[in-house]
């Protein structure tokens, strides 16, 4: 909608975790590396958190998209909240074997086939588990048990498992100390600095097409602006500019301003508090609404979307 007006070959500001637009940042750099590191080194058992929106599964799409490159098989789990039968069999059905109408001990004895055979060509398995903070007790607990899936060398299965600070949380219970202990590789990501926001935006609208004019568009106090709102969080930040460009258009205004950054983060709910603040939070019942109200802000902009695409269709 937006596109020519400004003269951009693609939205810049799209939610979905394209690889295409990773910013190296030093966190996300040393994260990826680690991942990488962890799968093609056969570590084993790597951990990956971070708070909501701040680009797990983008570095988790990146990571496949490398791997993909280098014959490694993986089986990638998005929907965390299954018992443990339904998640062996949502891996071995991932994998491309045969799982269905299966007992657990067949399952089991499928997939060691499976990964003996891959090794013996000196080929990796990977088992990514996406939203792994959802993970139950007993499911954690499987995945355990597949670590022992080993020669006595390395490990047959690589497992990579990322999901929010309360992953760190359960791993960090004395229920779970025995899967803790085998952690291989672990990394956090946080949020972006001031700075960082502002190479985020930059080279976001560089490579959607706007070449020497990004800082026309969106200038250094109004970037200041997109930085208190989202307080850094890349999620935050596209749903801001994305919606912040489409109001400059509506206006047909080639700058946007401080002001409709403000008029956006409103539309949101999203309010300008301070970093520190956040930070300071012990109170668990808090911290959770923070997150619930995060969550919530992508559910509007997937509405406001929708309607968007309903309009421009009538």
């Amino acid at each position: 909608m937006y596109k020519s007006f400004f003269n951009l070959r693609q939205n810049p500001f799209e939610i979905t975790p394209d690889p295409a637009f990773l910013f190296p940042t030093r966190r996300h750099n040393e994260a990826l590396a680690a991942l990488y590191y962890g799968v093609r080194r056969r570590k084993g058992f790597v951990v990956m958190t971070g708070e909501v929106g701040t680009g797990k599964t983008l570095l988790v799409r990146c990571v496949l998209q490398l791997l993909d490159r280098s014959n490694v098989a993986y089986a990638y789990v998005f929907n965390s909240r299954l018992c443990p039968l339904e998640f062996l069999h949502f891996i071995v059905g991932d994998l491309g074997l045969t799982g269905s109408g299966k007992s657990k001990s067949e399952l089991l004895l499928e997939l060691g086939s499976y990964l003996v055979a891959r090794h013996l060509k000196k080929l990796t398995t990977v088992l990514v588990v996406d939203e792994a903070h959802h993970l139950s007790a007993e499911v954690l607990e499987e995945i355990r048990l597949l670590t022992n899936l080993e020669t006595t060398q390395e490990k047959l299965l690589q497992i990579l498992l990322v999901g929010q600070p309360e992953l760190d949380e359960k791993l960090d219970s004395p229920e779970l100390r025995q899967l803790k202990q085998r952690i291989a590789v672990r990394s956090h990501l946080e949020p972006l600095d001031k700075e960082q926001t502002w190479g985020y935006i930059q080279r976001r609208l560089q490579l959607a097409g706007t070449n020497s004019h990004a800082a026309v568009i969106f200038p250094t106090d109004t970037i200041a602006r997109v930085y208190s709102h989202s307080r850094g969080i890349p999620r935050l930040i596209n749903t801001v500019c994305e919606n912040a460009l489409i109001t400059a258009y509506a206006r047909q205004a080639r700058c946007v301003t401080p002001d409709i950054i403000d008029e956006v983060a409103a539309d949101f709910r999203l309010g300008a508090v301070p970093r520190a603040r956040i930070d300071q939070v012990e109170n668990s019942e808090l911290r959770q609404a923070v997150k619930t109200l995060l969550q919530f802000h992508d559910q509007l902009q997937t509405m406001r979307r929708s309607e968007e695409n309903r309009r421009q269709l009538l």
